[in-house]
Parts: structure tokens; sequence; C-alpha cells
């Protein structure tokens, strides 16, 4: 099954479908990396607060598959914003992982009650001019977070990971991205389980003979989004997998995205400033 790719703002291309390893304890990240490769997953998403890098690249170096194959994202951790800080953690994002350069790095959060993130971002451009990332990007910017950078710096992110479910559908995070050539992608596409019984999701799934979580999927592929959901169990992944062989109508897509209640399984970024 061919996964589509979505093309960033500096030409290079991601897998619009990933695998996630957010809460895959450290201890099984490699196993569970290395069966979504197996899958056919060439897209996986870390981040050092996860403390499972280590895991994802010896997945990679154990596949069999060329490194220029697999589509690897990290993000910096919380507590290294200052400029040296910034270079420092990437310099071990890129040792844990045994990988001579990075596909995206993110800045995980702005942080704005913490520190300057545009500062952040200009250590964020020497990473990219050194050629040992070849995107770099945000997540869980604001449009407002977002301005500032466009307006004090030389690089627009190449994409903005945000939260982004039928219950926190983000439309205007969304448009924003979109207007200034930014790919959004979804984390926590199913809201941590809680659309997967919601009556239109389940109606539309038995319509069509998919499961529910199939179905939210399908409904961020259709509206653009890039997403990697995450199981450590090989038929969920695989079910995960499973996204591109049917279609949801223009109907079903708008009335999942009727859904919307503006409800975070995760933190508000206008407001979280957590260091680990």
């Amino acid at each position: 099954m061919t996964v589509p790719t979505v093309t960033l703002n500096n030409g290079a291309t991601i897998p619009q479908l990933g695998f996630g390893v957010f809460q895959i304890d450290p201890a099984e990240t490699r196993e569970a990396t290395l069966t979504a490769l197996e899958v056919g997953y060439r897209h996986i998403d870390t981040a050092e607060m996860y403390g499972n890098e280590k895991g994802v690249g010896e997945a990679v170096a154990a596949s069999g598959l060329a490194r220029d194959d697999i589509f690897v994202t990290s993000k910096l951790n919380n507590g290294f914003h200052a400029r040296q800080d910034a270079l420092d953690a990437f310099d071990r994002t890129l040792e844990s992982l045994g990988f001579d350069y990075l596909d995206l790095f993110l800045i995980h959060w702005p942080l704005p009650g913490v520190g300057d993130y545009v500062e952040t971002w200009k250590a964020m451009e020497e990473m990219h001019a050194s050629g040992r990332v070849k995107s770099i990007g945000v997540s869980n910017f604001q449009p407002h977070h977002l301005q500032r950078l466009f307006d004090e710096t030389d690089i627009v992110p190449a994409v903005n990971q945000i939260e982004v479910h039928p219950y926190l559908t983000q439309d205007d995070v969304r448009a924003f991205n979109t207007s200034h050539g930014i790919a959004t992608e979804a984390w926590s596409p199913i809201a941590q389980g809680k659309v997967l019984d919601d009556a239109v999701i389940v109606s539309i799934g038995e319509r069509l003979g998919r499961s529910p979580a199939q179905v939210t999927l399908r409904w961020a592929i259709q509206r653009g989004d890039i997403v990697f959901p995450k199981s450590v169990t090989r038929s969920r992944v695989e079910e995960n997998f499973a996204l591109f062989d049917f279609e949801l109508t223009d109907d079903d897509v708008s009335a999942i995205t009727a859904l919307n209640r503006d409800e975070r399984t995760g933190p508000n970024p206008d407001e979280f400033n957590y260091i680990p």
C-alpha cells in the first residue's frame, strides 16, 4: 500500500502517515518501531522528551532499510531553549539515534512564560544551515507565536505539529498554517481513544466496514493533515496503516468535523510552561 506524501515548503517530502512513539516504553520502542517498519511505515515521530530516541535509531539500523528511505522526526526538549543548550541538545539527539542527519527537528513547545522561542528558532536555523537536519519546524505553536517567527527570523517553519482530532478540529490554526505554506501535523488524532465511541464515527465505520480509528485517521488524511498514530500491538499497527483503500464522502468529513467541541486532551500552548 502506497502512502501519499506531502511536499513541505522547502521542497522536502514527508509521508502523510507515520508511526508515533509517544508513551511507548523505551524498552519496547525498538521492537514496536521495527514492527511498524515491517508493516510499511516509513515515517517515525519521536522526541527527546519521550526518552526513546535510542530505540528508534536501533530499529532503523536493524530494519535492513536504507536510512534515506525512512523519514525521522524528533523534537527539542523544553529545558534547552537557550541557543547553546538547543545546539547541544540537537547533538545529543543525533547521538541517541545514531544518525548523522535528521529529516525534521521541531521545537516541542513554545513555553511563552519560560524563555524566548525566537532565540530558540534562530538556533534551529543554525542547525538547518549545518546540513544535519533537512527541515525544521515547530510543535504546539499558535498563530501569534508563528507571527513572531515570521517577523523576527528568516526561515518559515516547514510544519506545525498540533493537537487535532474530531473534538478539537483546530480549523483556525490549520488555516493559518496553510496560508503561510506550513504543513499541519496532527498529534493525538483519536483524542486518546475518546472519539472511538462517538455515534457519528461508529455509524460511518459500520457503513464502510471500518473501525472507528480507521475512520478518524482517514478523516485527518482527507483534510490534508499528517498523522502518526501509535500502538505496540501489531494488529492495531496494521489496522492504522490500512487507510488508503477506502474514502469518506464529503458528508462524512463534514459530519465528523461538526463534532468539534474545542476539547483538548493535552495542555493549552498559551499556558504550558513545563520543564522536565
